[in-house]
């Protein structure tokens, strides 16, 4: 009888601390199914491939890195790091990829290139979200900047808003206020916007996003930003002159971080302490203690070491916005697939 009882007692216990333990995983937050070296064992040369196709990518442009760069970005902060920004849509205007912020966006094409090589040796296995983020990676550390380690295990989403773009990205015009509001939805912190726009300091902008920060700052033709350096901002009025109609301001392209603009390193922090930087954005680094003093330690450190640290990490929590993983969102041959 005795051990009827104390095999019925273990068999509870054993079925308890079961459902404990289940209710524990079902509770846990997506991020956390990420990890470094998610495929090694279902694809154990994926970053090996991705790093190998990046080298021969920048090897013909180098231009396209601070683009894949962006591209991690533009995808986490609308609908999360689910490779979203890579679909299209056959209906004008209604991709995310469409959505004015991304009409510049290149390098669509190298993350086809480097997906359609994993297919040939592991199909159907790494997610376009994770190709993203580990080129993202490479073009950091092969623009002479830090190498880190990224989590992987994402999966792809099939939804795609063009509006979602609008709404979830800070415009080159934000204050330090909507900065940080547009940054807090992401579960990132003032230290993070310091440290992520540091991003600013590889690639180029084209005249449009700046010209109101050069004649038009208050909206009432009242001329230039006060902020802004006044040699600096007449450097930027003889590269892009006041718009007139019919005027592309796509033509011209003007170094985020001048003179190291293909460079990952510190010299965007000091650019943005000496002058305010190119953006309106930039300069609202300044405007906030937290923000500024972050700014201020970077243009003044001898060493990028500490910064490097900061920014693998604040990557990495960024990387991890809004996943889709396990049963969720889908892995598929193809990276820009049509969804209508």
């Amino acid at each position: 009888m005795w051990r009827e009882r104390r095999r019925a007692l273990l068999l509870l216990v054993a079925g308890a601390a079961l459902g404990l333990i289940g209710a524990a995983l079902a509770s846990a937050p997506p991020e956390a199914a990420l990890k470094v070296g998610f495929y090694h064992a279902t694809c154990p040369i994926a970053e090996d491939v991705v790093l190998a196709e990046m080298r021969l990518i920048l090897m013909e442009d180098a231009t396209v890195a601070p683009s894949l760069l962006r591209m991690h970005y533009h995808d986490c902060f609308v609908q999360g790091c689910d490779g979203s920004i890579m679909l299209q849509s056959r209906k004008k205007g209604k991709a995310e990829r469409d959505a004015l912020p991304n009409r510049s966006m290149r390098g669509f094409d190298a993350i086809e290139r480097i997906k359609a090589r994993l297919e040939t040796v592991c199909p159907l296995t790494v997610s376009c979200a994770d190709i993203i983020a580990m080129a993202a990676r490479d073009a950091v550390y092969l623009s002479h900047g830090p190498w880190y380690d990224v989590e992987t295990g994402r999966r792809d989403g099939n939804v795609t808003v063009a509006e979602y773009v609008d709404n979830d990205l800070p415009p080159p015009d934000s204050n330090i206020v909507d900065v940080k509001t547009f940054f807090s939805v992401k579960s990132l912190n003032s230290k993070d916007i310091a440290v992520l726009f540091g991003c600013h300091s590889i690639g180029t902008s084209h005249c449009g996003p700046i010209q109101k920060r050069l004649y038009n700052f208050t909206g009432n033709m009242d001329g230039q930003d006060p902020s802004l350096d006044p040699a600096y901002a007449a450097e930027l009025r003889k590269l892009c002159p006041p718009p007139r109609p019919g005027d592309d301001a796509r033509k011209v392209k003007v170094p985020l971080d001048p003179g190291s603009n293909y460079t990952f390193d510190l010299s965007y922090y000091r650019h943005v302490l000496a002058t305010g930087g190119l953006f309106q954005s930039d300069g609202s680094l300044l405007h906030d203690p937290v923000t500024r003093g972050y700014v201020e330690k970077v243009a003044k450190a001898s060493s990028p070491d500490e910064y490097y640290a900061d920014f693998a990490a604040a990557m990495v929590k960024m990387g991890r916005t809004d996943v889709l993983v396990g049963d969720h969102g889908e892995i598929r041959p193809t990276c820009g697939i049509f969804v209508d």
